[in-house]
């Protein structure tokens, strides 16, 4: 899966979806796609990734709590 980094707007190739999805997790691995050379991995937090068009990610995603608040 694709998202966009907010600050620099360059897709990032996330590579654990499973860490993606877990609200619990803040950061997941992944890495730019920027240029032609292939990018090495690294962490990025989920506060700064967005979809391509733009929608934060959904809250199920990034908040423990949710539903209970």
């Amino acid at each position: 899966m694709y998202l966009k980094d907010r600050a620099s707007g360059d897709l990032v190739e996330v590579l654990d979806l499973q860490a993606l999805f877990d609200p619990f997790r803040d950061r997941v691995p992944g890495r730019f796609h920027a240029g032609e050379e292939l990018q090495e991995p690294a962490d990025f937090a989920k506060a700064a990734l967005v979809f391509p068009s733009g929608e934060p990610l959904p809250r199920c995603w990034t908040d423990p709590d949710y539903p209970r608040k």
